[in-house]
Order: C-alpha cells, then structure tokens, then sequence
C-alpha cells in the first residue's frame, strides 16, 4: 500500500473544550485511493476534514497528540498556504466559497496568488471550463447559476490548482436529487482522470455509492468505528447502530424477510443477483379525507427584475392538517413561494387564509398564520435561554408575562422540551434546537408550520427525531408543508406533493403518483427511489413496494413515538 495521508493515535482536542473530539485515529489512506467518511452529526468527521485541509491548526488552535503526516511530512507543520497546494476542499454551501465577480475571475483567484503568467493563466481557464462544461457561464457571475452549475464552478476553482489531494465536505447537502447525482459521477470522472486521492464527507450515503468507492470510513465519538469495504459495512448493523441512514433498497429487502447475508455484493443495486420475491404486497388503502381549504394562492407572480420572474402564474390550495410537500430543482422558486406566503416578498395576485383575503397582513399578523421554520436553526436564534427564545415573539406583541409563561410552558411540553426550559441553548443538540425553533412558532399559534429542508444534512437519529416530532404535531391539527429535497422523506412523510420548476408549477397529486412520472421526474430534477430499480428486479409493483415501505416505517415511528 502506497502509503500518503497517515494518522497515528492522533487525538486533537479544541482549545475551548474539555474532551478531545478526535480520540487516537489511526488512518491510512493510499495515493489515488477514494474514500468516503460517514458518521452522525457530532462525531468528529469535519474535524478531520480540517486537520486535512489546514483549518486546523492554522485557524482553529487546540492540542494535538500523536502524527499526521501527508507524503510523510508533519502536516501540522504546513503553513495553510503549503496546504492549500496538497489539499483542495470543496465546502457545503458553494456560494461561501466564491471569491470571483464572474465565473472566470473564480477560477483564476488560485492561479493569481501563485503568480501564473497570463497566457498559461487563459489556457487553464479554458481547458477546466471546457473539462467542466463551465464555457458558456464565464461571463456569468457565480452566484446566478444553478445549484449544480455552482458545485462545478466551486470544483473547477480547486481542479485548476491540481492538488493532489481532493476534499469534498457534504458535496449533496444543499443539491436537488438530479444535481447531486450529477455531481457524484463528475466527482468519479475527475478522480478517474486526475488519479488525485479523493476524500468525501457526506450523510447521503446511498448517493455517494452510486458510483465506487475504495472504502468507508465510519466515525463516531471522535473514534474509527469501521474501516474497510462498502459491502462489509452494509452487511453489518453498524450502519444503524452509529444513527447513519443505510441505503433504501437494503432497508426493504429487510423488510420483506430477505437476509442481506446471503448476498455476494451490496453496492451497487444494479450489481445485486437478487430472486424474484415471493410475499404478496397489500393493495394500497387510500383514506378519503374531508379536506377544508386552508390558505389559497391564487395566478402569483413575483421577480427581483421585470425581464427575470421568479414565480410564473402559480396557483396553489392548502388544506387543512396536511402534510405538503414542496419538491423541484435547484433555483425553481420553492424557497421565494416561501417568502410569499410568508409576506416577507410582496407578490402579484390574491392569497385568502380560510376564505378571507390577507394581502393586507404585516409581516407579524402572518407570522400567526404561518410559522417559517428556517433549515438552519442557529439562523433563528437570538436569544441565550431556551424559555426566552420560545418567549421573545408574545413578548414582542405586548402579551402579559403571567400569560406568556402560562403558553411557553404549554408549548415546551408538546414540544418535549418543558425539563430544558431552564437550559442555555447552547446546550443543545441540533435536533433540540430545530424544536426550540419550532415551539417559537407554535406559541404564536401558528395553524401553518412551513419548514425549509427541516432534515438537510442531519444524521438517521436526528431525522427521526425531527420527523416523528413534526408527525405528532401533525395528529394534533397542525398543517405541516416542507420545502426538500429528499424524495425519501417525500415519500414517507407526505400526503401530496407540489412539484415547481422554472417558476411554474408542474404537478399536484401524491408522492407515489409523482414518482411514476418519468417526463415529470426528468423535466424537475429529481430521481425515483432506489424501491423502483428494486421492485423491477423482485418482479414487484414499485407502487406497492414503495407504499409498503412507507407502511412499515409509520410503525417504525410510532414504536419510537
């Protein structure tokens, strides 16, 4: 094994924490190897993207213990400025990685520190816009493109310094389905093309192992927890036991009594010999509800500028204690049609709450209506104790501190959180704190919950917890429409479906039903479920298996209710 990038029993604690969150690492990864790390949220991931990247200890200071070396030097000896030629990084979120006015100037920030001459300077920024399919969009600023265009911009902007290291931090996080996996197979072209040594940090593992991967790496509590083959892991329980979301096919063949150790391969579903199955599936039973319009909107017209509309004649009916989702590729307009309804935007046409017209609503009179959980709850938070975050909106309206206290304590009991009420928020998890959030707006009254990606990025456990919190919710009357990206949680967690793109609205009916349309699927960026390639291969209906599927895991979550 040609060893490149080594760990030895090396631990980094932070500077401002008691434990260490990196706990005797010992990693070998080889020159050109692709490796994927996994592990839940808080169990040390990023921090070893940033011992790799140089974030660490260059900007964030803490004692270390043990070797990290790359090319058998000492990393942490690496000025950020020598790492940045070894390790290029990828972040989350391109739009913080921008540094250019235009797509042109981006790509060449790297190449003007390092002082390339022009001419070498333009036939680089030629050749990786070409290689890149980026030649069209370098008059374009980079914050104008599409979410998968700004990936591949992002990309090219570390490709043009031809490191040999690549470091892609949760890559998926904020792409629509179509996009992210457009970006996994680039990721797998480039690293074919490059022999560069490939390193993902992604939750989304079944995306990530549509294409290979020499390994995984599982961590959890600071600690490796598993190191070794894709399939090694998936025949394993410690995909669940460490709160990661095993692949959707794997999870339904378990379902339907298949035993995963009797199989050869695991990854990918394409590869798998599986027999046709033998359970019959139950007809899906369809429950007609009585559906009481709630919020309509009505020929909805919106954009920043007059010759670039954003929204485009959209109509839409909430009813009544649905669960809505909100689904389309990046840059549609799902998160503006948020603003609408939220005033936080003034749009052309009509919206009437239960009849009534409420285009006259300030901004705080719709808040009562509508509740905007954002996707990142430390973006809502401003306040240091749990009760006065969850308190801070009635004490705005003027509402009597006896009574204030009397529907914050309320509030805190349904939404779990009534021992913590004493608690600084910073001791809280993330799924804790996206319930605070939550109870900031359910004390207000609010019928609409409107939540934006409410599980983006976040780990088995903390999607289970967010999402079985916001079931209750529902049982108890309140109307839940979520903006994502995940056509699981689409699939398992909603009742209709909105499908938006290019500012229009292309389709209204149930998830199922959206994920049988192909034309529809394509023209909107997103992706059938892997229940569909596998329903093909068990010589199932994939609209009984996926119904199946979603059957079992309602009971999944009222066992944990």
């Amino acid at each position: 094994m040609n060893e490149f990038i080594v760990f030895n029993q090396f631990s980094f604690k932070y500077d401002a924490q008691a434990e260490p969150t990196l706990k005797e690492i010992n990693l070998t990864i080889a020159k050109g190897e692709k490796v994927l790390i996994v592990g839940p949220s808080g169990s040390g991931k990023s921090t070893l993207g940033q011992c790799l990247n140089g974030i660490i200890p260059n900007i964030y200071s803490g004692q270390v213990e043990g070797s990290f070396t790359i090319g058998g030097k000492d990393a942490f000896n690496l000025s950020i400025y020598d790492k940045s030629h070894l390790v290029s990084t990828v972040l989350q979120d391109p739009d913080g990685q921008f540094i250019g006015l235009t797509v042109a100037e981006d790509l060449a920030f790297a190449l003007e520190n390092d002082c390339v001459d022009h001419e070498q300077m333009l036939a680089k920024i030629t050749t990786w816009s070409q290689r890149l399919d980026l030649t069209a969009f370098l008059d374009h600023r980079p914050q104008d493109l599409s979410g998968g265009q700004k990936q591949r911009v992002s990309l090219a902007g570390v490709l043009i310094d031809e490191s040999p290291i690549l470091l892609f931090d949760e890559p998926l996080a904020n792409l629509d389905p179509k996009s992210g996996q457009d970006t996994i197979d680039l990721i797998d072209r480039i690293h074919q093309e490059e022999k560069a040594t490939t390193i993902i940090i992604e939750h989304r593992l079944e995306d990530v192992l549509y294409r290979f991967v020499d390994r995984i790496v599982l961590i959890n509590d600071g600690r490796i927890v598993f190191d070794g083959q894709p399939d090694d892991l998936l025949a394993s329980s410690l995909l669940l036991e460490n709160g990661i979301r095993e692949p959707l096919y794997l999870s339904s063949l378990k379902d339907l009594g298949y035993d995963l150790s009797g199989f050869k391969r695991l990854t990918p579903l394409s590869q798998m010999t599986i027999e046709a199955a033998t359970i019959q599936l139950p007809e899906q039973v369809v429950e007609v509800k009585d559906k009481k319009p709630l919020l309509e909107l009505e020929r909805i017209c919106f954009g920043y500028s007059h010759d670039k509309p954003i929204l485009k004649d959209v109509s839409l009916t909430i009813y009544q204690g649905e669960r809505l989702a909100i689904v389309g590729k990046n840059g549609a307009g799902k998160s503006t049609l948020a603003k609408v309804m939220t005033k936080f935007i003034e749009a052309s046409g009509q919206i009437s709450y239960l009849g009534q017209d409420i285009a006259n609503d300030s901004v705080k009179e719709r808040a009562s209506r509508i509740g905007y959980v954002l996707q990142n709850p430390n973006q809502m938070i401003s306040q240091t104790m749990i009760f006065d975050e969850v308190a801070l909106g009635l004490r705005l309206r003027g509402i009597p501190e006896d009574e204030v206290e009397q529907r914050v304590y309320e509030v805190l009991k349904t939404c779990g959180l009534y021992e913590f009420r004493k608690w600084p928020i910073s001791a809280l998890s993330f799924g804790q704190k996206k319930r605070v959030t939550i109870a900031a707006i359910l004390v207000l009254n609010s019928q609409i919950i409107l939540l934006d990606e409410p599980t983006a990025g976040q780990d088995r456990q903390h999607y289970t917890e967010i999402m079985t919190f916001l079931e209750s919710l529902n049982q108890k009357g309140h109307t839940i429409v979520m903006i994502t990206h995940d056509m699981q949680l689409m699939m398992e967690h909603s009742d209709r479906c909105i499908v938006i793109a290019d500012g229009r609205l292309l389709a209204d009916a149930s998830p199922l039903e959206i994920l049988g349309q192909e034309e529809l699927l394509k023209q909107a960026n997103l992706k059938k479920t892997s229940l569909y390639d596998l329903a093909e291969k068990l010589e199932l209906d994939p609209i009984a298996l996926t119904n199946y599927y979603s059957q079992k895991r309602k009971e999944d979550l009222c066992r944990i209710d």
